[in-house]
């Protein structure tokens, strides 16, 4: 069996539709998907009835978290999508990063980039939250930037004239909506060195897991991210965070059932 448990469709910022992206799981070789939008679960039943008997798709949601002023996400798996809890979410959500991207183009304006809200959701499409990459493709479509990269770089990215921080939740309150829609939180992508002085206080407030197979690791990170979760009687997950063609190949990176034995024995596969 071969396992990506992150990936993304265009319900937030990936590049294919739930269905498609079904499809080119499937082409890939994979047996087992997670759909994982960020803070939003809309495209989990699409997802499920593309897939048929070809594939198996686990509800999930990436959720957006601010900790001592860092931006951390919580992986919720497992999810019932329809959950009360996390449809409320999803429109907070979506109307605060619609604020968001409106006040970043007042800050673009004032830099000499003239672009509307319609363009950026042009690019997003059928997309329930705008996000960065959306602003950032509609900056390239319209001539600002000639990359996505330069967008992030001059303008856009953490720290640069344009940005802009988000109003998120802490990380306790994600821990919560996951676990009050019938889900599984897990630590996505957690940097290293938090990892050793946060992790106490996370398993203290209800987190089940840490990402700890991911495609950027090198081996000892992830043995190291694979020690704080045993040590800390956590569950291990892991995905390639697959967003479109330009993370590879989807498919490319996978899990076996043996790296995340105890994962799939909490879930019943």
């Amino acid at each position: 069996m071969r396992i990506d448990l992150h990936i993304h469709s265009n319900a937030s910022d990936g590049a294919l539709p739930p269905a498609e992206l079904v499809d080119a799981a499937v082409a890939g070789g994979l047996d087992l998907i997670a759909l994982a939008d960020h803070d939003t679960a809309a495209g989990v039943h699409p997802a499920m009835a593309a897939a048929r008997d070809r594939i198996h798709v686990l509800p999930a949601i990436e959720i957006s978290t601010t900790h001592r002023a860092i931006d951390l996400h919580v992986l919720g798996y497992d999810i019932d999508p329809e959950h009360p809890d996390i449809l409320a979410f999803a429109e907070t959500a979506r109307v605060r990063r619609e604020e968001r991207i409106r006040a970043m183009l007042g800050r673009l304006e004032g830099l000499g980039v003239d672009l509307a809200l319609d363009d950026v959701h042009d690019m997003a499409g059928d997309a329930r939250a705008l996000a960065r990459p959306h602003l950032a493709r509609a900056m390239l479509e319209h001539g600002a930037v000639g990359s996505l990269a330069e967008a992030f770089d001059r303008f856009i990215g953490d720290g640069k004239p344009a940005f802009l921080a988000t109003q998120l939740p802490p990380p306790r309150e994600a821990f919560d909506l996951v676990h009050n829609a019938g889900g599984l939180a897990v630590w996505a992508h957690p940097p290293a060195d938090l990892l050793e002085r946060e992790l106490v206080d996370f398993v203290r407030h209800g987190l089940d897991g840490i990402e700890c197979h991911r495609p950027r690791l090198t081996r000892e990170e992830t043995r190291r991210a694979v020690r704080h979760a045993r040590r800390n009687d956590l569950l291990i997950t892991g995905g390639s965070d697959w967003h479109g063609p330009w993370n590879g190949e989807l498919g490319a990176f996978h899990l076996e059932p043996g790296d995340i034995e105890a994962f799939l024995d909490c879930l019943g596969i």
